[in-house]
């Protein structure tokens, strides 16, 4: 009889303890299921905003190479060359023109709520807190700081320089720039040093905009990569 008992006691705490394991088991797995459904629906969200911040970028280097032609067209107004009428405005408007990037960083607010280890892969967790924290904060840091603001710092001292040379319209719309011929030399100089200073600026930040771009492409391209070898 007590073999019996012994027998029934010892089967019955093993079910037990199986049981146990085995939930604790399927609570881990569902736990891990979880974390890891959680890590994919963030990196989706991470590489969509990516995407949306390419095109915003390259919406900011296309304004930046406008006003790039704008600024040639006013070195040649300098020389007696004239500008067309029907682009003089849009000319006038793009010298002195700021491309503010927006940057989507919904995806990357979210995993820091969740906490960064969220994203299991140490090295593609690297390289999005680095694309975030450090290369954003380089294009924000250069639509913030006053020396490469256009419009703040060159628009009133080129155009008083340049308007008693500006014709309107009925309607009060620039239509024409005619060739300041008589402006003296010292003046000429002035606004050469001006656009000098503006090209350099633009061509400062397409520099850093093309640059950028190239580690959100294989920050992207790596978040892909993790997505399908986890879906």
């Amino acid at each position: 009889m007590k073999k019996i008992k012994w027998r029934k006691f010892i089967f019955e705490f093993l079910s037990i303890f199986i049981a146990v394991i085995s939930a604790f088991g399927l609570t881990n797995w569902s736990n891990n299921r979880n974390n890891k459904n959680s890590e994919l629906k963030i990196l989706t969200e991470i590489k969509n905003g990516i995407g949306m911040d390419k095109q915003d970028f390259k919406v900011n280097i296309t304004g930046h190479n406008l006003s790039l032609k704008a600024n040639h067209k006013f070195r040649e107004l300098l020389k007696g060359k004239s500008i067309r009428e029907d682009s003089v405005e849009v000319l006038y408007t793009s010298l002195f023109r700021d491309y503010t990037a927006v940057i989507n960083g919904s995806g990357y607010e979210s995993l820091k709520e969740a906490g960064l280890k969220t994203i299991s892969n140490d090295t593609l967790r690297f390289q999005i807190i680095s694309l975030y924290d450090y290369y954003y904060g380089i294009i924000q840091l250069l639509d913030e700081i006053n020396e490469m603001q256009s419009f703040e710092n060159y628009f009133e001292p080129v155009n008083s320089l340049l308007h008693p040379y500006m014709e309107f319209d009925d309607s009060g719309d620039l239509v024409r720039i005619n060739s300041p011929d008589d402006l003296s030399t010292r003046e000429q100089k002035e606004i050469l040093s001006y656009l000098w200073r503006l090209e350099k600026n633009r061509n400062y930040k397409l520099d850093k905009y093309k640059s950028i771009i190239k580690v959100m492409d294989s920050v992207r391209n790596n978040i892909e990569i993790e997505i399908n070898n986890n879906s």
